[in-house]
Formats: C-alpha cells, structure tokens, sequence
C-alpha cells in the first residue's frame, strides 16, 4: 500500500518506508525485527490486518541518524594527487584507507576503467583516483554489504547484510523453496549465478535471508483475514 491518511496526518507502512528510504523492504524489516539494534522508531498504529504504520517525520530522524553513524564509520580517504592518476588495486585500498586490497568493494572489482590480462589468465585491474574518490563519497548513500575486512576500527553492522537490495531476491528464493519444500540446498549457488557474485557471497545471502525470514511474524491465511474482520464487524454490530 505504502502510506494512507490517520488523524489528518499521513502514515507509511513498510513498502512506505522502503520508497522513502531508498532500501529494500527486507531491510526495514530487519531494522523494525532488531529495533532494540538499529533504534529503529515504535510504530505509530496496527490496523485491523495487522499491517503496521509508522510517522514519516520518525522515519525521517531515524534515516538521517542511521546514515550519520554509517558515514562515522568509513575510513578517512586520502585526498591527495592527480584525479587523473591510474592506480592499481594496492594502490586504490591505500587511498580509501584499506589494509590491503583483499578489502576493495566488489562494486570497484567488477567495474575497473582498466584491466590487463596477465600470463595466467588473472586481470590486473586499474582504477582512475577520481574514481575511486567518487565511490568513497558515495559510501554513506550507498546499501553496502558490510565494512571491509581491516576497514577501520568503528562499531561493524549489526548484521552484514542488512542494507543490501540483494536480500529480497534471497528472500524470494527462500520463499520459493519453502513453499516448494525443497529445503535451502543448493540456493547460495543458484543466487550466486543470478546476481554474478562470488558463491560464498549467494551462501552468505541466503543465510541472512533464512535468519530474517525467520524473525517475521507469520503472515495470516486470506482466509483468516476474513474471518477475522467478520468476527470483528459482527462485535461492533452487537456492541451497538
């Protein structure tokens, strides 16, 4: 639905919260599921199907404060030479304030503006500094997957993944499954083919998934929604 009029005033549901936020609907579940965590704010009503609603004015403080702590958090990045300069993996984590390049982002892995291919068959990879500037200041936009490895010394995520859009489509493969009783076999290698990553990435994926599908309340029957709203119409009718 994503938001609708309460007392004059509008409220967002979690599809409202997502568009406003810019993240994935499993993510503001993970953020509500770990509120005690995240500081994620009390929802505001519950309707009759058991949707819940939430101010978008405590949407908004708790976003602005949710990405003041992540920026907190980055490395400082070196702000020296040329923007025209070519620099090399090692190069490029020492500019963004990495240990080693093990700790590059994979969105700066798999989008080089230069790459050789070596006698064994590896690339040597290679990035313009304005490049790698522009993915530094656009780190607290940006739904990471996680801190790199040796990325500073600040308070981590509390879970790895919980601004990744990823999760949905992990999500729906382990609804998928579910429904099917397939069990979660096999679905880290079958994500890691659909998105492109690495295999350990799709496991690591789909057992965020599987922890967050866990935490969610169970959805109510179509059937029972009715029932419910019967028996509810049936108590203010006799209330009356």
């Amino acid at each position: 639905m994503g938001s609708r009029i309460r007392h004059r005033r509008v409220q967002v549901d979690r599809a409202g919260i997502a568009e406003r936020t810019g993240v994935s609907t499993a993510t503001v579940d993970y953020w509500h599921l770990q509120r005690a965590k995240t500081g994620f704010p009390v929802k505001a009503d519950t309707d009759i199907d058991g949707r819940a609603w939430w101010w978008p004015i405590d949407i908004d403080t708790f976003h602005a404060e949710h990405l003041a702590a992540r920026a907190a958090r980055f490395t400082r990045v070196e702000r020296t030479g040329d923007p025209r300069d070519l620099l090399t993996a090692p190069q490029a984590a020492t500019v963004l304030g990495y240990k080693d390049h093990r700790s590059l982002p994979d969105e700066l892995l798999h989008n080089p503006d230069r790459a050789e291919e070596l006698p064994s068959g590896r690339l040597r990879r290679f990035w313009y500094r304005h490049t790698v500037w522009a993915y530094a200041d656009g780190r607290p936009l940006r739904h990471s997957t996680g801190r790199p490895t040796g990325a500073g010394t600040g308070a981590r995520q509390p879970h790895p993944y919980a601004d990744d859009p990823r999760l949905d489509t992990a999500l729906a493969l382990v609804e998928d499954a579910d429904a099917a009783g397939t069990g979660s076999a096999g679905l880290g290698a079958h994500l890691a083919r659909q998105l492109g990553v690495g295999e350990r990435t799709g496991q690591r994926l789909i057992a965020a998934a599987i922890e967050v599908r866990g935490a969610q309340p169970p959805t109510p029957a179509p059937g029972k929604q009715k029932q419910r709203r019967r028996a509810t119409g049936s108590s203010r009718q006799q209330s009356s």
